[in-house]
């Protein structure tokens, strides 16, 4: 529970509360009404919550509590009920154990989860390629922390390239699909001139990768919608795109918000039985507009009441905010939105990249 991972270095106060009510309870009850044997429930609510130490300081303090509270108030409820209290403070412990353990172990996988998704989804140090750049990942699984979405800034001796995507399907087979596409993503776009040719090799890495995993005896064939762009060195007011039946991503600038042309490509991956690859299209964009690419984590969020994430309408409020375009600055403020319109429930992967090309940047680091 994500509320427990928070503030687990304060969970002592809970059973710390449950005894302080039971000897309320207990002090404000007439002689008839007899509870002091609910302090039984101290030691489990702290072995459920505390670490071992702490639940046996606990155990050992409920156990001592009982014939004093039954001599002060003369509450006698026999020798039954206090080796009920007993029972319950000696299982307290081993429960607590095993819990510290489970919780150890879930931390490792975290913590794996967390190196995969560092692979997957490196750092990009500000201004590389020439470009700023900023970007997230919502998982929807608070433990995974790595599902099938992907993105990456590339410097390259062309100009920056950037590339987001989201692969069908969820768990450890897309994770592997995403991961081959951004390897393959950042050796193509680094040695190929054309975005044509960086098309082709994502096609042919994601095909391959379907017949590795259907070897393995995966049955399903994973694809992936994904955008690729690519600012030339040589004209720094435009762009190249190639968008493999991904949402259109959206430009903001001072001229307000507009948007890019739609994905009318196959996905990654299904190239053969659409015809071919989609096209590579010249776009302008000027030096002052930011770019936003989002995956369906953002488009198809709902509320609690099934309401979709109204992103558009988002982005034509921030755009009317000076600074918003940001790239820092928009990747926050959307992602914040859409936690706030979800309360923290995703339903999916979510993943966002801002992208804005620095004025008067001729060389990249690469």
């Amino acid at each position: 529970m994500p509320i427990l991972i928070r503030y687990g270095h304060r969970s002592w106060l809970v059973p710390l509360a449950v005894m302080a009510l039971v000897v309320g309870v207990d002090a404000a009850t007439p002689v008839s009404f007899a509870s002091v044997s609910w302090l039984v429930m101290v030691p489990v609510v702290a072995g459920g919550l505390c670490g071992p130490a702490a639940t046996g300081l606990f155990a050992l303090l409920t156990i001592a509590a009982y014939p004093a509270l039954d001599n002060i108030w003369s509450k006698s409820q026999g020798v039954e009920d206090f080796l009920l209290v007993i029972a319950g403070a000696l299982l307290s412990v081993p429960i607590s154990i095993f819990r510290a353990r489970a919780a150890a172990y879930v931390r490792h996988l975290q913590g794996t989860a967390e190196t995969t998704r560092q692979v997957v989804l490196r750092p990009v140090p500000p201004g590389w390629g020439g470009v700023d750049s900023a970007a997230r990942y919502l998982a929807a699984d608070v433990e995974a922390r790595v599902g099938g979405d992907f993105y990456d800034v590339l410097a390259t001796p062309f100009g920056a390239r950037v590339i987001l995507g989201d692969v069908q399907g969820k768990g450890l087979p897309a994770v592997s699909a995403a991961a081959a596409l951004v390897g393959c993503f950042r050796e193509a776009a680094f040695h190929e001139g054309d975005l044509a040719t960086v098309a082709s090799w994502l096609e042919e890495r994601l095909h391959r990768q379907n017949l590795l995993a259907e070897r393995l005896g995966e049955r399903e064939e994973r694809f992936a919608t994904a955008v690729v762009i690519w600012f030339p060195l040589d004209a720094p007011g435009e762009i190249e795109v190639v968008n493999f039946g991904h949402d259109s991503p959206y430009v903001l600038g001072p001229a307000g918000l507009r948007q890019l042309p739609p994905g009318e490509g196959a996905p990654i991956g299904l190239a053969q039985l659409s015809g071919g690859l989609p096209e590579v299209r010249r776009l302008r964009l000027d030096v002052d507009e930011t770019i936003l690419i989002v995956t369906d984590g953002v488009t198809e969020a709902r509320d609690r009441v099934g309401t979709f994430f109204p992103l558009r309408t988002h982005l034509e409020r921030l755009a009317k905010i000076p600074g918003a375009a940001s790239p820092g600055l928009l990747v926050d403020e959307v992602a914040a939105a859409v936690v706030l319109h979800t309360g923290g429930r995703l339903g999916d992967d979510t993943a966002l990249l801002a992208v804005r090309q620095i004025a008067g940047a001729r060389d990249a680091t690469w």
